[in-house]
């Protein structure tokens, strides 16, 4: 039943975040460095640092402080910065808004082209098309983030002067401007998802015309383009929408390099601040909010994987 296999599947992805909530608590312990030495000055006595450690509840035991930090992170409570005594969800709110902005956009623009590519490479499969587009996605696929990063500043940046080397360094004031800014990140998260898109596509449309029915209709005379857009193409929208999940889920680990390269004030640059300053909370916040968003997108592709097929409805 497919309902059983989707509330199983509903219930290892909470079971999975548990443990990762707990693998992301534990390993910011394990960052070096006493928080309450780095925000009193190497200047603090031992009493100050004492007391600065009991005002903030380091001296109490870690499981102790993880179950509080798991409750609150379920009543949607983030904790307080160390550094800067604020709420972590306000400091999240707006770098938030920023990161869903880079997402969305390189969403918007990299699934058309995948799907176009991947779809059109495996109806023309083998032929000259075909190839250049499976050489260029390995190609991109064996680079990795920080050098598509690396080398869009260098030839767009440096040698053509056509944009900006910093996302925000520059004035926002106008709809071209806007496009500036955002066009280097999107650009560099766009080439490594559409390259897995592709690849991921073209393999599920491949197997769908290697079915016995498509040959069929092959045989009777359907055109390439007909045997794919009308038999095969309908029947592969499961395992595409689910290289699309899969291949969206490379956005988490990607913004994390291109928001560093590109000074982008999102998410995921806050967090490497807060790593700089032992901002537990902070770290780990930012931390859960990049594991959850991973394990949606994979979860959301077994679902569709479930649902589209065929013989568990």
């Amino acid at each position: 039943m497919p309902w059983f296999l989707i509330a199983q599947r509903l219930g290892i992805a909470l079971l999975t975040l548990i443990v990762v909530s707990f693998a992301v608590f534990f390993a910011t312990e394990l960052l070096p460095g006493d928080v309450a030495e780095i925000l009193l000055g190497q200047a603090a006595t031992p009493e100050a640092v004492a007391g600065l450690r009991d005002a903030m509840g380091l001296d109490q035991p870690a499981l102790s402080r993880f179950i509080g930090w798991l409750i609150g992170l379920l009543g949607g409570d983030f904790g307080t910065s160390y550094v800067n005594n604020m709420p972590v969800a306000e400091l999240i709110g707006g770098r938030l808004v920023n990161s869903l902005k880079l997402a969305g956009l390189t969403t918007l623009l990299a699934v058309p082209v995948a799907l176009t590519l991947g779809i059109s490479a495996a109806m023309w499969r083998n032929s000259i098309f075909d190839r250049i587009i499976s050489m260029l996605t390995i190609s991109v696929i064996s680079v990795p983030e920080f050098m598509v990063a690396t080398l869009s500043v260098l030839i767009f940046a440096v040698w053509l002067d056509w944009l900006p080397a910093l996302s925000f360094g520059v004035n926002v004031d106008s709809w071209s401007a806007i496009l500036r800014a955002y066009a280097m990140p999107v650009i560099t998260l766009g080439f490594v998802v559409s390259a897995q898109m592709i690849r991921m596509t073209r393999a599920a449309v491949i197997e769908t015309i290697n079915t016995p029915y498509v040959e069929m209709a092959l045989l009777k005379g359907a055109s390439r383009s007909r045997m794919v857009l009308r038999h095969a193409l309908p029947n592969a929208l499961g395992p595409i929408a689910n290289a699309v999940a899969l291949s969206l889920s490379y956005l988490v680990g990607g913004v994390i390099i291109v928001e560093t390269i590109f000074n982008y004030p999102g998410v995921a640059k806050l967090m490497l601040d807060a790593v700089s300053t032992r901002d537990l909370p902070l770290i780990q916040s930012c931390a859960m909010i990049f594991c959850v968003s991973y394990l949606l997108l994979i979860t959301l592709a077994d679902l569709v994987a479930i649902l589209s097929n065929p013989r568990l409805r």
